[in-house]
């Protein structure tokens, strides 16, 4: 019962987001949307992470197996990846090194507010 519980939590916070998203007047991914009803009701306290725990931690130790279908969907666009490789890789290692600097700058912050509470 523990089990249809934490998927019928995890399925009704992925049901109320799609709903909020096709309610929005603008464009928003209901995943996004999603993540952050389960966040603030985590931090509200109206879910514990107990409540979702066991599912949690399944669904995140399987996640490769979710992206197959986009892995394999990629096959559909060779073509247009393949025109336009060069724009692609620039876009690709662009993006990583500013993920890689905006991290850095994000742990420095949080190092320094943790240091700064005690």
């Amino acid at each position: 019962m523990k089990i249809i519980k934490q998927i019928g939590i995890l399925f009704t916070v992925c049901w109320l987001s799609l709903v909020i998203e096709h309610f929005l007047p603008f464009s928003f991914s209901a995943s996004i949307i999603g993540m952050i009803l389960l966040f603030g009701c985590l931090l509200a306290g109206v879910l514990k992470i107990e409540h979702i725990r066991e599912k949690s931690d399944f669904l995140l130790s399987n996640m490769a197996f979710f992206f197959i279908p986009a892995g394999v969907s990629i096959i559909n666009y060779f073509d247009l990846l393949k025109s336009n490789l060069w724009q692609i890789a620039v876009i690709c290692a662009v993006s990583t090194f500013v993920t890689f600097g905006v991290t850095a700058f994000s742990i420095r912050l949080t190092k320094r507010l943790m240091e700064r509470g005690r």
